[in-house]
């Protein structure tokens, strides 16, 4: 199938969806760079970096299976619409407290409690944008989308990390997430913009409980949806290093909040590039095999980035961590998009939600826990090494994810079976 590599881009709704995504995940990225680095300064303590991400992970999982039955109610738009308006109240309420409060327990208190909050507003976020998608692509279109969406997000989260840096070092933590809290007040015209409209099915009304019991159904029935997610599960739960990168920036290579802002970047500029390519060349053939290769190279870069003491190395081997993440990402994102039905996109991508989103999150936890137990260098490389095992064991366990062709999700009838 020959397809302009800017298909999509020629849609003007999804156009004005790229646009508002971009600078929401950019606005998020500036708070993770500063509460990750207020929270370390007034703390000194890896443990309560982890417990940053579990804060946040803990309350999207909460109201995650609700959000997904909700996206597939109500219209998506109106969802996203409410979910960035309360993350703007999020980052208003960080600025205020850390201009106001000066005493640091009740400081780190309230941070917790925000971000805690602004996790409620990500968990709807999440499964309606992903289904908006869907009301405005066609499906043909839906894997060059999907490359887009992935170059999207990983620029922003090359720009977050950075502008999040070096707005610390120049307005302080409470004009940083003011800023970010501007971003998102911008995406809200991006969003208010988008002319698509989610097509309701009242029948779907009836009972909540019955909803999400038919989302639960479709993704455990479904070897390859299943098996993508539980792969990027635990590869991100035992494998990222994210939460740590505080303490590597401070105090492995003895800089300051630029150096984190460069090496919570490092990871997407991979990506990003990775994102571009796959936009002109899709991997339409043997999806299942290079999506398992990439999770198992990203696993052995967070061993060889735990082992390393050199800040260039480092940088070097967190580029190419984003390069293979940037691979697994498209095949799990298109795999999605094509396999589940326009009325469960909601409820699918809040299961996965639950598995891949919020697992960075407790992923962070997890890191932080095993810091404080193994320490720093131990727990990375033990994480990695979780990582290749958990790619062995996915090898046997899902034989049609190991078997899938992405071009053949282009034709539903052709994939009845799974």
């Amino acid at each position: 199938m020959t397809q302009s590599p800017y298909a999509a881009l020629k849609l003007a709704d999804f156009r004005l969806l790229m646009i508002g995504r971009l600078l929401t995940t950019v606005a998020v990225q500036i708070q993770a760079i500063a509460v990750g680095w207020q929270i370390y300064a007034l703390t000194k303590n890896p443990l309560s970096l982890g417990l940053v991400g579990l804060s946040e992970a803990l309350p999207a999982i909460g109201v995650a299976l609700y959000a997904g039955h909700v996206a597939d109610v109500v219209d998506r738009r109106r969802i996203a619409l409410w979910s960035v308006s309360a993350l703007v109240v999020s980052m208003a309420l960080l600025s205020f407290a850390s201009f106001t409060v000066s005493e640091p327990n009740l400081l780190v208190g309230l941070i917790f409690t925000v971000v805690a909050l602004s996790g409620i507003a990500r968990g709807f976020y999440g499964p309606a944008v992903f289904g908006i998608m869907a009301d405005i692509v066609p499906r043909p279109l839906m894997g060059n989308a999907s490359a887009w969406t992935s170059t999207v997000w990983q620029a922003s989260a090359v720009a977050g990390p950075m502008l999040g840096g070096l707005l610390y070092v120049w307005l302080a933590a409470s004009r940083t997430y003011l800023a970010s809290a501007l971003l998102l007040l911008a995406s809200l015209f991006c969003f208010v913009a988008v002319k698509a409209r989610t097509d309701l099915q009242p029948a779907k009304h009836a009972s909540v409980v019955a909803n999400i019991k038919d989302g639960l159904r479709f993704v455990f029935s479904n070897q390859i949806i299943l098996g993508a997610m539980a792969l990027d599960l635990f590869a991100v739960l035992f494998g990222g290093a994210v939460a740590l990168l505080p303490i590597f920036a401070a105090e492995v290579f003895h800089m300051g909040p630029q150096a984190l802002g460069i090496l919570r970047a490092a990871p997407s500029v991979g990506a990003v590039l990775t994102a571009v390519i796959l936009t002109h060349h899709p991997i339409a053939r043997h999806s299942g095999v290079v999506l398992m290769a990439s999770v198992a190279g990203f696993g052995v870069c967070m061993i060889a980035f735990g082992l390393s003491s050199n800040f260039y190395l480092s940088l070097v081997l967190l580029v190419l961590s984003g390069v293979l993440d940037g691979v697994s990402v498209w095949v799990r994102s298109t795999i999605f998009q094509l396999v589940t039905p326009n009325d469960m996109k909601g409820r699918v991508s809040a299961v996965n939600n639950i598995f891949i989103g919020s697992s960075n999150e407790i992923g962070e936890f997890e890191s932080g826990v095993a810091a404080k137990i193994m320490g720093l260098v131990p727990s990375v490389v033990f994480g990695g090494c979780m990582t290749l095992l958990v790619v062995l064991f996915t090898v046997f366990i899902a034989p049609k994810l190991r078997a899938l062709h992405v071009e053949s999700l282009y034709h539903p009838e052709d994939n009845a079976a799974d």
